[in-house]
């Protein structure tokens, strides 16, 4: 099982709830509404094994998620789930790579101070003599125009997975 490395609860006004992973471990999450602009010219790329585990992180997803390289390589990817996303999103995302197709979309990541960053993603399956051997995930500048139409569209679907757990 991958490590959880721990978030810092952040000074001033903050949220908190408890996230839990795909793989049933769970960490207190904080949150502020703090963004951080994603680095102009810059690309971030992490690569993971088949079950969502960091292997590779290059600086740019370093110094933007808050995290030193030694706390990312062996976490699961979902670290940096912003609780404003709904799990949807990431079901589409994993259905899609899994069926060895490429992935587009715009996530908001959540950084390990609890500010947060938005990107605009692309994640495929990484194949080696014809088997998939991990994912790939390439991030660059999102659009802010888009952002802003997705916000209410994430505010409600978070809405409708919440009535359903909750029914």
């Amino acid at each position: 099982m991958s490590r959880l490395p721990d978030m810092t609860p952040p000074p001033g006004p903050h949220r908190q709830t408890i996230h839990t992973c795909h793989d049933g471990q769970r960490r207190v999450v904080y949150w502020t509404d703090e963004e951080v602009p994603f680095p102009d010219g810059r690309l971030i790329v992490s690569r993971t094994d088949l079950d969502g585990v960091i292997t590779h992180a290059n600086e740019a997803f370093v110094e933007i998620s808050g995290y030193s390289r030694e706390e990312l390589i062996g976490a699961p990817h979902s670290i940096l789930r912003h609780p404003d996303m709904p799990r949807a999103a990431f079901a589409d995302l994993w259905e899609t790579i899994k069926a060895g197709r490429k992935w587009h979309g715009y996530v908001k990541n959540l950084r390990k101070d609890g500010k947060h960053y938005w990107v605009y993603a692309t994640a495929l399956p990484n194949v080696r003599n014809g088997q998939v051997v991990g994912y790939t995930s390439v991030r660059r500048k999102p659009s802010r125009q888009r952002i802003e139409e997705l916000v209410p569209v994430y505010r409600q679907m978070l809405e409708k997975e919440l009535a359903e757990a909750t029914a």
